[in-house]
This record gives structure tokens, sequence and C-alpha cells, in this order.
């Protein structure tokens, strides 16, 4: 039984009632009536039943978006919100660069941006590789691990380079040898207190310097002298560490360029056979191989101190299985290469060999690079696409964007044949892991060509990559402060002048920088 509004009023006020009815109109409809979406002429009208049950539904909709787009109540002095709120879903950035700017400068992103700016050490947790570890190792050359990063072979990338770091770190606080005696065991501090050095390295020039030169620059010191301090042997010695890697693994990490007489060496850019090669067609750079292969006054060569080492630490853990990963950067992702292939024949059944470099210029032609596959040496290199040192030496053909790549596939086919056939010209070695300085939201896109090479600038990248379609995470966790230090021309001056009024202390920075990721 229906009742009209006839029914519940008196008759002497129904023609007022129906006046105001009538006159009554919604100047904006309410986006929870269903009434106000237009229905085809052709379907029939809604019951009221059914119109109900809409209308509760939307309401519902409603009170749950209300519900999650709500922020969190603060815990421990944290005010950062799960959920996203109408206008971050709206992504307004594409549309507006000046609200990506705002949010840069939000009370959100400065809280970041003063944890990465401190010199306090946030790590990431460490996941077991157990089983996997030959997968991180290079065994299936990466596949499936670079594109989007691996989490897990992330945080051993940028781990292998900080051991790098402690290599530099090692050089820049005693560069000088003794011209008369051989050098004593140096001390390296370790990013990683579950390894432990073993073995120092050093590498010599077969060329010298004119005596003239002592006349000119008298006070030139270590940065003339033929043989220096180049790197370390180091060997995991903690069992909890093995148990998570798991394996026992040797580490041999190279410094680049320091001296004058590497950079020498690095300009003698002719190729030049193997020794130990019987195919005359496998050659590599003379100047490197000079720098491995010389021995010095009172120190052996880089190749004879590897092989020395490796061969004694296979031997005192004889039974356990091991791995040798050898990191390097510049002038030592260079050396790097020729230290695998010195060390992959050096016995019967040497462990498996992955190497991990950091901008490091081309070694060898393209008989090299079968000879190193021949003996499945793994590589990884990382490479900043606006590095510089990583196209030297040789033609520059196909080392730009993957845009570039395909242009010139198609314009200098031909050409490239004829480069890759040829066995006078330089090849690189391995898999690729490609990042860019123009994808860091904290460096200037125009970035000078020493930051573009800069060590500490590879492993911000490498921590901060995620994919080709999403160049640089959100929640990359590597301090910025040595960054801040090293390039603070070349940072953005949102974060320089974020910096200065953090009273961030530059002058006391130290020596590594850990960057785990997750």
């Amino acid at each position: 039984m229906q009742i009209g509004i006839s029914a519940t009023l008196p008759a002497q006020n129904l023609h007022v009632f129906q006046a105001r009815r009538a006159s009554f109109k919604c100047r904006q409809p309410s986006p929870l009536n269903p009434l106000t979406k237009p229905t085809p002429s052709s379907q029939k009208p809604a019951s009221s039943t059914e119109l109900t049950r809409q209308h509760l539904s939307n309401l519902e909709k409603l009170l749950q978006f209300q519900t999650k787009a709500q922020p969190e109540p603060v815990v421990n002095g944290s005010t950062e919100s799960k959920g996203r709120g109408l206008l971050e879903g709206l992504n307004l950035s594409r549309i507006w660069p000046e609200t990506k700017a705002a949010e840069e400068m939000s009370p959100r992103h400065l809280n970041r941006l003063k944890r990465l700016l401190s010199k306090t050490m946030e790590y990431s947790p460490r996941n077991n590789l157990g089983s996997r570890w030959r997968e991180y190792h290079g065994s299936n050359d990466w596949s499936g691990l670079l594109d989007p990063l691996d989490e897990n072979l992330r945080r051993e990338v940028v781990r292998y380079g900080e051991f790098v770091q402690a290599a530099y770190h090692g050089f820049h606080s005693n560069p000088a040898m003794s011209t008369d005696k051989a050098p004593l065991p140096r001390h390296v501090a370790l990013p990683d207190r579950s390894y432990k050095v073993t073995k120092s390295l050093y590498a010599t020039s077969s060329i010298g310097l004119p005596e003239w030169v002592d006349d000119v620059a008298p006070n030139l010191g270590w940065m003339t002298q033929r043989s220096s301090w180049i790197g370390f042997v180091a060997v995991c010695d903690d069992k909890r560490e093995i148990q998570r890697m798991g394996r026992r693994d040797i580490v041999i990490a190279l410094r680049g360029t320091a001296t004058c007489m590497e950079w020498a060496e690095n300009l003698r850019a002719q190729l030049v056979p193997i020794s130990e090669s019987d195919d005359p067609t496998q050659k590599v750079e003379c100047g490197f191989l000079s720098l491995h292969k010389t021995p010095g006054a009172y120190v052996p060569s880089l190749a004879e101190s590897v092989v020395e080492e490796v061969k004694r630490l296979m031997e005192a853990y004889k039974g356990e299985t091991l791995s040798i990963t050898i990191t390097g950067h510049s002038l030592g992702a260079a050396l790097s290469l020729l230290v695998a292939d010195e060390i992959s024949s050096c016995a019967p059944q040497v462990p498996p060999i992955a190497v991990f470099s950091f901008g490091g210029p081309k070694v060898g032609n393209k008989g090299f690079v079968n000879r190193l596959n021949q003996k499945n040496v793994k590589v990884l290199r990382v490479v900043n696409g606006q590095d510089l040192i990583t196209r030297v030496p040789g033609v520059f053909v196909g080392e730009g964007s993957k845009q570039q790549q395909q242009q010139e596939k198609h314009e200098n086919s031909g050409f490239k044949r004829v480069i890759d056939n040829n066995p006078w010209a330089y090849s690189h070695v391995g898999t690729e892991l490609r990042v860019d300085t123009k994808m860091s939201p904290y460096l200037k896109p125009d970035a000078d060509v020493a930051c573009c090479h800069d060590l500490e600038a590879y492993l911000h990248l490498v921590d901060g990559y995620l994919s080709s379609n999403c160049p640089f995470r959100s929640n990359a966790k590597r301090s910025l402060v040595k960054l801040v230090h090293d390039q603070r021309s070349n940072m953005k001056q949102l974060y320089t002048h974020r910096a200065l009024t953090l009273n961030l202390e530059r002058d006391r920075l130290p020596s590594c920088l850990p960057s785990p990721s997750s």
C-alpha cells in the first residue's frame, strides 16, 4: 500500500508544499545519486529497491575510499602514509613540472633527503643467496636479472664496488713506495668485515720518464714511480656470510688510474698479441698488458702475484665450494679482464670466475672476447651512458643509447661488420648493465666527464636503478654524503643548498659508504 503526499499533509498546506517541491533544483547533482546518470530511452527505469541498493553501494565505496585516503597515525615520529591521496593518484607531475618540484620540497621528501644526507649508515638486510649463488655469479650471464634489476644482484654489485673504493682509499692513504727495499704489508679498511685481506697487489709500468722530468718537476714524487700499490686479494672468513652466499668467496679488487706512469700506459693503445696464446689474432691493449705483466724492482708482476695467491687459497680451502670475483673501476676494470684470463688457466680445476667492472674501457679485440668466452669467464660491465671512458679505445660504434644503436645498426651495418671481423679493432666483453647520469634526481643532467666516470656516482646510479622503464627507484638507500662531497658542482642546487642547511660536515667523511639495496 502506497502512501501519497496528500494523505500525510493537510489539504490547506498541500498546494504550498507542491509549489516548493516543483521549484527545488539541485545545482550540482550528487555522484552518489544513481538518478543523475542518464539512462537510455530503450531501458526501463529501475525500481526503487534497485535504486536504493545502488545508492547504498555507492555510499559504501565512498566511505571505503575516504578511509584509505586518511593519513595514518604517527608512529615513532613518522607521518608517512602508505595510502595514496587523490592528487597523488592523478600523477600531476607528468602534466605540470612545477608539481614535481613542489613534491621534492614536501616535508616527506625533505625527511628522506635528511636521512640520505645523514652520516648514520642504513643497512638493508642481506638475503640468503643459497643455491642461487651461481646464477648471481653469472652462470647464465645474468639472464632475467638485469631488467628489472634483481634486488639481490643490485646489492651484490654495489658491495663489490665498495671493495674497489677500499682499494682507492688504501692507495691514497699511502701512495709512495720505497725505491730501495720491498714494501711493508699494508692495512686496508674493508667495507665488509666478513672478509680479510690476504695479499697486496702491485702494478709496474714498463716505460720510464726522461731524466729531464726530475729537473723540471722535482716534487712529483710518487706520481712518477714505476711500481704502485693497485689492489688486494681478500677472502670471506665469516661462517654466517659463507652460509648466506652459498660458498666461500675470493675477491680481487683493483683501483683505477692514479699515477703519471699509469696514464702513460693508458695511452699506449696499439693491440699486441697475448704471449700465452697460440692464436696470433687474440690481442689486447699494449699499455694494459704492460701493467699486468711487468715486474718491479722489489715486487712481482700483477699476474704473478694473483696466480700465486689464488693457488694458495685454493689449496688452503680445498674441498670447499669456492668462487673468484674480480672487480675494478676504470684501469682496474681493464686489468680485471687480464687477471681473469690469467687465473682461469692457472690450475686444473679453477673455481667459477666472475668480473664486476665499473666504467671500464675496451681491452682487446674480438679474438680476446672469444678467448674469455671459451674459458667460461663471466663479465658484468656496469656502464654509464654518459661516460666517455667506456667508449675508448677504438671506434665509436654501437656505444650510445638503444635508439642510437638501432640507428647505427641500420646506417652502419656494413661498417660495423667490418669492425667486428677486424683483428685490429677493439670489442667489449661480457654482459652490460647500463645506467645513466640523467636518470638521477640528484645529479645535474649535464654533469661533467669526471662525474660521469666517478665510482661513487656509479654506485649511486646502480643503487637507484630499477629498470629501463623506471630508471631510478624512489626508495634508494645509499647515502648522498660522499657524492655531495666529491661532486658538489654536479649536484642539483636544491640538494647542495639543503645539505648546507643540515650542517653537513663535508670534511669528515667515512672512506667507504654502504649501499645495500632492497
